[in-house]
């Protein structure tokens, strides 16, 4: 048994594939190029790397590619939509733009006052947007040294989400700022979390009609964003063992079937459709927490990371035997193809 109570002692239980030369501390982001299989990590040790990742049928490699550094740990990335440019932001304050696929040196192109905790790269506007502890939201125009304009928020940024012309950021205090990105400087609504305890991450319907948010407690919000849906919100439990309880870490939409997975500090990743309030597939627990995960373009490959994630504390952390693993899972389509829910008689 490990020291996370978890069933599993297995270190990589769904016998997925594992990443070469990961980082050498928890990893704090995983980002696939939107154009081609290049996976970017970002990690507490400081660096950025990136993996070209190679198929033929069910095998899977990996290559390490290049890696830039940051002054101190790197919080989040994120990839320009032409697969082009990553970047990465973090506790230095700044986020760096990296035309990797050039191999050009990586430039600042943002700053706050405090650790870039998120950004996104908004292709229809053709602007960077940063969110930061300092309480502020930032978009950026790379031609430009200062900001385009800086949206003061209530309280630090925890989460954020994009999927034009839908914005949503988390922040302290359980609030969760809605924007409409054709009116980037206005708050288009403000909610409370319909989840009791801190966001933890946030993503945005497919279709922009609504969002995600997942929360320390081992919940999932399911909120949509007209009045008039509202009868269709709804919050479910996950990530528990009996009465342990764990964040929900990561929440990812699969690209094509519009599925999505949730990933937690139980070890553990699920495939769920919302639609039909069902559970399509839990994974095996790993043996540490998941702290980030995500999907390649076309969602035939699911990265995750199996790492420490600080949630027990100091006292469960030992530097000499810590390990750090990014793994590679291939979703089969029962685990992520939306199935209608069996008719539970009567006429439908």
């Amino acid at each position: 048994m490990s020291a996370f109570g978890a069933t599993s002692t297995t270190l990589n239980p769904n016998r997925s594939t594992e990443v070469v030369q990961p980082p050498t501390d928890s990893v704090s982001s995983l980002s696939f190029s939107p154009k081609a299989n290049f996976l970017v990590a970002t990690s507490w040790d400081n660096q950025v790397r990136c993996w070209e990742v190679t198929r033929s049928g069910t095998t899977i490699g990996t290559v390490p590619k290049a890696s830039i550094s940051h002054d101190q740990p790197v919080l989040c990335s994120t990839w320009k939509d032409d697969g082009t440019t990553v970047f990465s932001g973090g506790c230095d304050k700044q986020v760096k733009m990296w035309p990797l696929l050039s191999g050009g040196q990586p430039v600042t192109v943002a700053m706050h006052d405090a650790p870039v905790k998120e950004l996104a790269w908004i292709p229809e506007m053709n602007l960077l947007v940063t969110g930061s502890l300092d309480k502020t939201l930032r978009y950026w125009d790379l031609r430009q040294q200062n900001p385009t304009w800086v949206q003061q928020l209530p309280e630090r940024c925890y989460a954020l989400t994009v999927k034009h012309p839908l914005m949503v950021v988390g922040t302290a205090d359980r609030n969760l700022i809605i924007f409409n990105l054709q009116n980037p400087q206005a708050e288009f609504k403000r909610v409370v979390s319909p989840l009791k305890y801190q966001t933890r991450c946030l993503a945005a319907f497919p279709d922009q009609q609504g969002f995600l948010v997942g929360s320390i407690e081992g919940r999932v919000g399911v909120h949509h964003l007209d009045d008039s849906q509202s009868s269709k919100n709804f919050t479910f439990k996950c990530h528990r063992d009996g009465n342990d309880i764990y964040s929900v870490n990561s929440l990812n939409f699969h690209p094509i079937h519009h599925t999505f997975a949730t990933a937690g500090s139980d070890g553990a990743f699920n495939f769920w459709d919302k639609d039909s309030k069902q559970r399509l597939k839990a994974m095996q627990r790993c043996n540490q927490p998941i702290p980030c995960s995500t999907f390649n373009n076309d969602g035939s490959i699911y990265a995750y990371a199996v790492s420490y994630d600080w949630s027990k504390g100091a006292e469960n952390h030992n530097p000499s035997t810590a390990k750090h693993y990014i793994y590679l899972h291939l979703p089969q389509d029962a685990e992520v193809k939306a199935k209608p829910r069996a008719a539970t008689g009567g006429r439908k």
